[in-house]
Parts: C-alpha cells; sequence; structure tokens
C-alpha cells in the first residue's frame, strides 16, 4: 500500500501541475472544496496519524522528520497554497511511509495504540487497523481528486491498485 500510495501520489500531482493556481483553489464543492484543499487535507492527515504513529514503543527511526514538523491546527489547514511546495512536502511524507513500511514487524501490528484525536477524544485501537485506515483515507481523498481533476479536464490516467500487481506464474 505505501508503494500504491507513492505510485498515486506523484500521478496525482504530475497532473495537478497542469492546472493553474487559480484553476486548484476553484472551489469544486468537494469535502475540502477545491483540488488544492483535498491534496493538503491528504497531507494534514498524513502528518497527524505518522505523528501518532511514533508514540509506538517500536519508536520507529524512519518517522524521525515527521517528530519535528507542527501539528497541524485542523484538518482543513492550508500547510501550503502553491501546488510545488505541497509536492515537496509529499514526496517527503511518502518517502517516509515507504521506509517505514518496509520496517514494519508483525510483532508492530498487534500493538494497541493510544492516542487523541483533534477533538480531544482519547481512543485505544489496534495499531493494523490504525494503518489500515492510513491507507484507506488516502485511497478515498485521492478519488475525489481523480474527480476534480477529471472534472478539470484532466486524465490521470490508470488508478488501480492491480496495475502494480505483478504477474506470476506457476512452475
Amino acid at each position: 500500500m505505501a508503494s500504491y500510495n507513492q505510485w498515486m501520489n506523484n500521478k496525482l500531482y504530475e497532473a495537478a501541475e497542469k492546472l493553474s493556481p487559480q484553476e486548484l483553489a476553484l472551489d469544486r464543492k468537494a469535502f475540502f472544496g477545491s483540488l488544492i484543499g483535498t491534496l493538503n487535507h491528504v497531507v494534514v492527515a498524513d502528518t497527524l496519524w505518522l505523528k501518532r504513529f511514533t508514540a509506538h514503543p517500536a519508536s520507529f527511526p524512519a518517522l524521525d522528520p515527521i517528530r519535528h514538523l507542527p501539528v497541524p491546527s485542523s484538518l482543513d489547514e492550508p500547510l501550503f497554497t502553491d501546488i510545488e511546495a505541497l509536492f515537496k512536502r509529499r514526496k517527503m511524507l511518502d518517502q517516509m511511509i515507504m521506509l517505514w513500511a518496509a520496517a514494519l514487524t508483525e510483532q508492530d501490528l498487534s500493538h494497541i495504540l493510544h492516542y487523541t484525536n483533534m477533538k480531544g477524544v482519547t481512543a485505544h485501537k489496534p495499531f493494523s487497523k490504525l494503518i489500515l485506515h492510513f491507507f484507506n483515507h488516502q485511497t478515498h481523498h485521492r478519488g475525489q481528486a481523480t474527480t476534480l481533476l477529471s472534472q478539470a479536464g484532466i486524465d490521470v490516467g490508470v488508478t488501480d491498485l492491480i496495475a502494480l500487481i505483478e504477474d506470476e506464474i506457476d512452475a
């Protein structure tokens, strides 16, 4: 899922870079308004979840760069208003996610992670299921972003995970 995440984000951002700043910021009535708002939201949410994941007893050295970033104040906080700066942050996050995912062990997955969400609600959830949510959330909003790009006349191309799954031939 980390590979799919990185692949799709690269496709989305390369497509989004074809739009003017005005088109990126145009309110298209999505959950987070515009395409730049939607892409910002995914960066905000990934930052929040990765910061929460640093509380895991494994510590995950691959997540060290996230420890130094400020905690976003809201789910719709506009971290960046230009696509280039947002894409730079996205690439940094995706590289970190790739390294973190590669370091996960079976034992790490069974941990119960304790955290408090942005509304102040405390939760105690299985780490394995939080990882599923983390990647599913990204996919959900990337689906919205591809629709917004399509509405703007930009074709993102193939987006299905199956495109990354290699064929295997029985011996």
